[in-house]
């Protein structure tokens, strides 16, 4: 069974199991899943050009962010001047190493390496073009796969926006300089973004190794036909394993069945703990300041208090919204979806396309909740000037930490094929022309 040439391959939507067949693009096309919207593969303008030109510049940013002061504080003519990774090293001082480390990874090293892996893995397209299954590098493959797994926990942009409330914190408290790094952070953020955004995952597979097309699998299938295993990495179809912990025959990534129940009992389990660290999040002190020898604790909804009697209005709601209501509005929603994904009512197309939404938005959400983690590290760092004024972590610091990273996993393992219960689309009359497909007016991607 051969592809027409027109045609890219079939592949299964990772959101509502709809097999569709993807056309090739043209720059500035995206495929949507015609049932659910779901994004299936995007083709930018001149990809390999303009991503390795964003990758450099993130990576020169990235080492002029890491390289020069990023910050200064002074009080009553005593200076603090600290650098990006100081704020690393007096979390480890203050026996913080997990947020240490979180901090670490999240925004320097793991946003290098995917940074350096995409750059690697463009410059290998661009070079080699599309080539045949059976002459890629078996590493290139396991790159590709660390790559785009990384890519969720990339929070370079959650951290600017917790030195911004940093600043309006401890603006009214003493006087604050902004070095040549934070100019440099503020770019490389930026450039980060956009980098992200241009990497499509189905885009970049098809430079390395086409889709297997399978004879028994046709458009407009889907999880429930039991005939085929689409693969998370790749998006590529499998025939139904013989035996456990298969592997993709494109991709080498693990299969994982469609096990619905299973993947809900991870991920309510997930929740659950989620649940009982939120206790102590709010509870405990997130961190201690101590200002002439008096030593003060401050919870996060007491910080919210501070700042809203200082007259902090903005950065109080900022405050209260992403460390008090996300969290809690991202629980009840997983938890009001995890009920309605075990239930037994029938999952029509319109309550799962806005259950489907609403899953949707607590991923975007979720991370955007460590800011007040941030927050702390960076005014641990800044604040230390001995008993006259110094700020050190509080006990419930790794707790909201640990709420934040436990919903984000809760998200990931629930499956959302299981809102559709084998529901067939109504708007496919053009699947006699392009089964399963859908293809959005030219949308020319934004330059900067």
């Amino acid at each position: 069974m051969k592809q027409k040439r027109d045609e890219a391959g079939m592949t299964g939507c990772e959101e509502c199991g709809l097999v569709v067949t993807l056309p090739v693009l043209a720059p500035g096309q995206r495929a949507n899943c015609p049932r659910c919207g779901h994004l299936l593969m995007k083709m930018i303008a001149n990809p390999q050009h303009r991503t390795l030109a964003y990758g450099m510049a993130c990576l020169v940013m990235l080492v002029l962010s890491v390289s020069f002061p990023f910050m200064s504080f002074s009080v009553q003519g005593i200076r603090q001047e600290i650098t990006l990774m100081h704020s690393v090293e007096m979390l480890s001082q203050f026996e913080n190493g997990p947020l240490a480390l979180l901090l670490l990874l999240t925004v320097v090293v793991l946003p290098a390496c995917y940074m350096s892996s995409v750059l690697y893995l463009y410059w290998l397209s661009g070079k080699h073009g599309k080539i045949n299954q059976d002459s890629v590098n078996h590493r290139v493959k396991r790159l590709c796969r660390l790559t785009l797994r990384i890519e969720p926990w990339l929070m370079v942009d959650v951290f600017l926006i917790g030195i911004l409330v940093s600043l309006i914190k401890i603006a009214a408290l003493a006087d604050v300089g902004l070095g040549m790094s934070f100019w440099a952070f503020c770019i490389y953020t930026v450039l980060v973004v956009k980098c992200v955004s241009m990497v499509d995952r189905t885009w970049l597979w098809l430079q390395f190794a086409p889709m297997v097309p399978l004879s028994d699998v046709k458009a407009g299938d889907s999880h429930h036909s039991r005939n085929h295993i689409a693969c998370h990495v790749c998006a590529q179809l499998n025939p139904l394993p013989e035996k456990a912990h298969s592997r993709c025959l494109r991709c080498g990534g693990k299969l994982h069945p469609y096990h619905p129940r299973q993947n809900l009992q991870y991920a309510w389990a997930l929740l659950l703990a989620s649940v009982v660290f939120l206790f102590p999040a709010n509870l405990y002190p997130m961190m201690y300041t101590v200002s002439l020898g008096k030593s003060e604790g401050s919870t996060i909804l007491g910080g919210v208090v501070l700042l809203w009697h200082h007259g902090s209005y903005p950065i109080a709601m900022v405050i209260f919204l992403a460390s008090v209501i996300i969290p809690l509005a991202k629980i009840c929603a997983l938890g009001w979806l995890f009920l309605k994904a075990g239930g037994h009512d029938d999952n029509e197309g319109r309550k799962a396309i806005r259950r489907l939404k609403l899953y949707r938005l607590t991923e975007f959400i979720g991370r955007w909740s460590m800011i007040d983690i941030f927050v702390v590290a960076l005014l641990v760092a800044l604040v230390q000037l001995q008993n006259l004024m110094a700020i050190y972590p509080g006990p419930a610091a790794l707790s909201f930490a640990s709420v934040v990273i436990l919903t984000m996993l809760a998200a990931m393992v629930f499956d959302p094929r299981i809102f559709w219960q084998d529901v067939i689309a109504a708007d496919l009359q053009q699947s006699q022309a392009e089964p399963g497909i859908t293809a959005n007016p030219i949308q020319k991607e934004p330059r900067i």
